[in-house]
């Protein structure tokens, strides 16, 4: 029988039999159980949930070190700053394109409009911003009020701009590397661009799929069942080609596709609960901020936004930084 270091014997222990505790067969059984396990998950699944947890880590180590919620604030600011002018360009921008269509049409988009903006925006942001607004663009085109809006819009305009695209580039540590006469012009031609895009492509995309199927012949209706797909890729789009312009070290566009439909679903998401939580708090209130509901409502949508948009360019900074 073997003994211990102090001589005493050690039962169920024979000279030269191997050492074998009491729970062997019990931890054994659990060995071969975790082995059957692992060996029954695909290596591949294994590898994509790492790969996915990783760039989850490295999108929050960004934010939290270029303070997103601080550059997304700033971002929203400027944004806010913009509107009047850009609307005030718009209103005779897009009074050409609307002004071939007929009463009862204009109509039609600007209940389609009206709806689509109380799926977002509470009731009193859609009476006093919204509804105001939309008379204005859709009452026709005006050359005087295109040349002032102009003047105001490119400058005002182009400087939200601006901070979106230098905010993308921080977030991607790049900040200052591109000088800041590069930067504004960048930011410069994107608007002038936006801006003619969205003179021609406003009407349209308010409408909705419901009045765009009024518009078309019969043979048409297929193209119906595109409508909301084509609208989500052309966001996904956009946004992936802000991303990849704003960037100073080019990368491959379809590396900002993961980053652009983050953005895209995030603000979806985030202006629905915006809405929702602004829908309660304000029910019955009798708050000293009442008259300012609307204006607060818009600058919390385009903080989302601005949030949204600087979270994706995160993604995008992790995703190029794995291909590297």
């Amino acid at each position: 029988m073997a003994v211990d270091t102090h001589g005493a014997p050690v039962e169920g222990r024979d000279d030269g039999a191997p050492s074998r505790s009491v729970g062997s067969p019990a931890l054994t059984a659990v060995r071969r159980l975790a082995g059957r396990t692992r060996s029954a998950v695909p290596s591949g699944v294994v590898e994509r949930l790492a790969s996915l947890w990783r760039l989850v880590v490295s999108t929050v180590a960004a934010c939290l070190r270029y303070r997103v919620t601080g550059l997304a604030a700033e971002a929203a600011f400027f944004a806010v700053l913009s509107v009047p002018p850009l609307i005030f360009a718009l209103a005779g921008a897009v009074g050409y394109v609307s002004a071939g269509f007929s009463d009862t049409r204009l109509d039609d988009v600007r209940g389609t409009v009206v709806d689509l903006a109380g799926t977002f925006l509470t009731d009193s942001a859609v009476d006093r911003v919204i509804m105001p607004t939309l008379s204005e663009v859709l009452q026709g085109g005006r050359f005087d009020v295109i040349s002032v809006g102009f003047v105001l819009a490119l400058w005002s305009g182009s400087r939200a701009l601006n901070v979106f695209v230098d905010t993308i580039t921080i977030m991607h540590g790049l900040g200052g590397v591109r000088g800041i006469v590069a930067t504004r012009a960048l930011s410069f031609g994107l608007y002038v661009l936006a801006m003619v895009t969205g003179a021609i492509s406003i009407p349209l995309v308010v409408a909705g799929p419901d009045l765009v199927r009024r518009w078309l012949p019969e043979r048409l209706e297929l193209l119906m069942t595109l409508y909301w797909p084509i609208v989500v890729i052309v966001c996904v789009c956009f946004l992936a080609t802000l991303y990849h312009v704003s960037v100073p070290a080019r990368t491959r566009w379809r590396v900002n596709l993961p980053g652009a439909v983050f953005s895209l679903a995030a603000w979806v998401g985030g202006s629905w609960v915006l809405r929702w939580f602004l829908t309660v708090t304000a029910a019955e209130s009798r708050s000293i901020y009442g008259p300012l509901a609307a204006p607060i409502a818009v600058l919390l949508w385009l903080y989302v936004l601005a949030l949204a948009v600087l979270i994706g360019a995160a993604v995008n900074a992790s995703c190029a930084a794995r291909e590297a």
